[in-house]
């Protein structure tokens, strides 16, 4: 028993110290050995009730990794940590406990197969429903080792998870092996077999690293940081007020080349009609502003409602007044230039808890409201079901207005590009996770989506860290967490379509499938 346990708390151990932004991404490479080697143990020892054991001791190690990894949840909502700790895990275990099954009653060479595809066909499941919680999904932990991973622009994340499962099965038989030969020459082929599976994609990485070429027209943007508490004082300056400031931390930077200023996410936060928008009195100082120059866009982040006459519920999402009609509440990204046209997007993946209330028809006549307050509003958020893009006056530029959590969604952020993006824009508000690794990991996601989209980041957070990254997800300039100020620079505007966004996660896909054959096929096959 000792031995077991000391095997899954290595294994957890590991998992959480390979993950960015402080981790030894390489230790992703064994992390899942140790728990391989426990699985086995117990699959071929006379013990009862295996699966229950499986269970318990792979609980514990991926406990130990979500806790390591995203304990930092704590600052937005204690309640919001615990669930997303014990129910991730819960789902990670179940899906070892399913690779269990499956290895009892098929040979090695196939249930070592069902793994890595049973586990990718769990993340890409995991990127899709109501609980969604994409951030341990096995590929985003290169995202600081961006020189390794240039090959996403084919594969997506679920390339770096294959990656990670070939070499971490590759170690467990490796060390199976020596267990039962006792052989020091067989160890040694073996380790050098699994340094040749993590040297070979480095190398193709660094050499499509230094023969990349960026595209050569570029667009001039200044992003504005304005570190505005979010439990204090974000929601309580009128947004006209919030118009002059963006206005006043602009105009000393801002020249006839600019092209963009990008302000974050809710930047005007009191919400408004959203119908009434064009008529408002922060609309005319921005595109007073704008029209002093020829080419100057703005995109900026808004809340925004819809009320709807009294009658039946408009959609699933609406939310009820005290009178008994109904309204839409929108986490909007705005677009606007200096004729005052305006184009909007409204944030699609939302927060579980805190924009969208999980399967809300069936459980809020149960649970009532549980929404967690954050931002001063505890109501669903609307959506949309298209990737919308704002287009610049000449048509030239064409921006993806990604809304925070939505950077985190690889295969979500090509529909923009499929859309005619040409740069990814990141409008955010990262103060709920305080100066924890939140926030930090946050951005460095953004780097996968320059990698696989080869798209131009210009990432603008209210409190966070602002950045510019180019098309191979190198950080240009950041602006630092707690601090107001200003980026300028340049970015690239890239109209090619990389294969991953042409096709997206076809891994995910592929393994899926693969998982579902092998699992049916080990359902009817008896026990050997």
């Amino acid at each position: 028993m000792r031995k077991l346990l000391l095997l899954t708390v290595l294994s957890g151990v590991l998992l959480g110290a390979a993950w960015p932004t402080y981790g030894l991404a390489l230790l992703a490479f064994i992390g899942f050995a140790p728990l391989l080697l426990m699985e086995r143990h117990i699959r071929l020892d006379d013990g009862k009730r295996k699966g229950l054991r499986v269970f318990g001791y792979s609980y514990l190690g991926f406990l130990i990794w979500n806790c390591i990894t995203t304990w930092w949840i704590w600052y937005s909502t204690p309640f919001g940590m615990f669930f997303a700790l014990l129910v991730n895990t819960l789902l990670m275990s179940l899906v070892f406990l399913l690779y269990h099954f499956v290895a009892g009653r098929l040979p090695q060479k196939i249930h070592l197969v069902f793994l890595p595809a049973i586990w990718m066909a769990f993340e890409k499941f995991h990127l899709n429903w109501d609980f969604s919680w994409p951030w341990l999904n096995l590929g985003n932990v290169f995202s600081e080792h961006i020189s390794w991973i240039q090959w996403y622009e084919y594969t997506g994340s679920f390339g770096g998870a294959l990656w990670i499962w070939l070499v971490n099965i590759g170690v467990y038989k490796t060390l199976v092996s020596y267990r039962e030969n006792k052989r020091s020459s067989l160890l040694a082929i073996g380790i050098a077999k699994q340094a040749l599976k993590i040297a070979i994609p480095v190398i193709l990485s660094l050499f499509l690293w230094n023969h990349y070429k960026e595209a050569e027209q570029k667009a001039e943007v200044v992003i504005i940081q304005p570190n505005t508490d979010p439990y204090t004082d974000k929601y309580d300056q009128p947004n006209a007020e919030v118009a002059r400031s963006i206005v006043e931390m602009a105009a000393p930077v801002t020249t006839a080349t600019t092209d963009y200023i990008i302000a974050p996410e809710t930047m005007l936060a009191k919400n408004s009609d959203i119908n009434q928008f064009d008529f408002s009195r922060e609309k005319y100082i921005l595109q007073s502003f704008l029209s002093r120059y020829d080419s100057l866009h703005l995109i900026t982040g808004a809340d925004f409602y819809q009320l709807f006459p009294e009658g039946d519920r408009p959609s699933p999402t609406a939310n009820r007044t005290q009178r008994g009609n109904w309204f839409e509440v929108y986490n909007a990204a705005v677009h606007l230039n200096k004729f005052g046209e305006t184009q909007n997007y409204f944030k699609s993946k939302l927060v579980v808890g805190v924009e969208h209330f999980p399967f809300k028809e069936t459980l809020e006549p149960i649970l009532g409201n549980v929404m967690i307050d954050l931002g001063g509003t505890v109501l669903s958020r609307a959506t949309q079901e298209d990737r919308g893009v704002f287009s610049s006056m000449n048509g030239q530029m064409v921006a993806a207005p990604i809304i925070c959590y939505e950077s985190v969604y690889g295969e979500y952020v090509t529909d923009y590009v499929k859309n005619g993006a040409n740069f990814l824009s990141i409008i955010t508000n990262d103060a709920w996770w305080d100066r924890t690794q939140g926030h930090q990991q946050h951005l460095s996601y953004a780097r996968l989506r320059a990698v696989e989209t080869r798209r131009s980041v210009a990432r603008s957070a209210n409190t966070g860290i602002s950045a510019l990254i180019n098309e191979k997800g190198e950080l240009l300039k950041t602006l630092d967490y707690g601090t107001k100020g200003i980026l300028k620079g340049e970015i690239s505007i890239n109209n090619k379509k990389t294969f991953y966004t042409r096709y997206g996660d076809f891994i995910a896909r592929i393994a899926t499938l693969l998982s579902g054959f092998i699992l049916l096929f080990a359902i009817a096959r008896k026990k050997g």
